[in-house]
């Protein structure tokens, strides 16, 4: 009888966490930053139809960098738990704090459940406050650990390079169009130093804006004000771009 290959808990569970990570770094990075006026959330995508930002709730939004049936997966759950957490008790009650425990038990069970592979994902659950002290960001890794993070976050793809980039440039109070021009920027740094240029059509924005008159603070920017935004010089374009025809509630 042939003795049973054994593997150190210690081995496997370093071999499923490089397995998530070899995953996660096979899709396009994503970045998140703080501006003067919220949040905003910037990432190269293609596809028009299948997002890599959603709002979870009022305040709440959500980006995610791997596998998109995975990640989807999560944010139809998170959505679930918001509105039900909502509905129970009060709109108050439902936290970007709250659901990022929520997201961290589910990716921690999966990945040290050795009946299922870990999910290749990365998240970022963040929340927009009445003022900028007030916002929240936490990024989750596919172990199910809580980072919380200030100022800005990168994940996917090179995050490691970008998150350095960003680290040296961002600054507290930055207008929306000049976070958005960092983060492109950044996002145009590929792994061997240089740099390529990546269209609007390309680009999937969007921000949790706290000077939004209404409850929900999620829109998404296209088209146009996307391409005002890009070429704007300073803070002016911002106003006028601030609620225009172009934006799009996420439903």
């Amino acid at each position: 009888m042939s003795t049973p290959f054994y593997v150190s808990p210690q081995q496997a569970m370093a071999d499923r966490a490089e397995y998530a990570r070899k995953g996660i770094a096979r899709g396009r990075s994503l970045v998140v930053l703080q501006y003067a006026d919220g949040i905003v959330f910037v990432g190269e995508n293609p596809s028009r139809a299948l997002h890599k930002f959603s709002e979870i709730y009022d305040r709440i939004g959500f980006a995610a960098a791997g596998k998109y049936n995975e990640y989807e997966n999560l944010r139809i759950g998170g959505v679930r738990y918001a509105d039900l957490r909502g509905y129970t008790y009060d709109r108050d009650d439902v936290t970007a704090r709250g659901l990022a425990n929520v997201y961290a038990q589910t990716l921690g069970t999966i990945f040290s459940s050795a009946a299922e592979k870990p999910y290749e994902v990365e998240l970022v659950v963040a929340e927009v406050g009445e003022t900028p002290e007030g916002d929240q960001i936490y990024r989750l890794p596919h172990d199910g650990s809580i980072v919380d993070e200030h100022g800005s976050v990168a994940v996917g793809g090179n995050a490691e390079q970008i998150s350095g980039f960003l680290d040296q440039r961002h600054r507290d109070g930055m207008s929306l169009a000049e976070a958005l021009k960092l983060a492109v920027q950044a996002l145009s740094r590929d792994t061997n130093g240089s740099e390529r240029e990546i269209p609007a059509e390309r680009l999937e924005v969007a921000v949790l804006d706290r000077t939004r008159p209404q409850k929900r603070k999620f829109k998404r920017i296209v088209g146009r004000q996307l391409a005002r935004l890009l070429a704007a010089d300073g803070a002016s374009t911002e106003a006028e771009s601030a609620d225009g025809p172009e934006d799009s509630d996420e439903e």
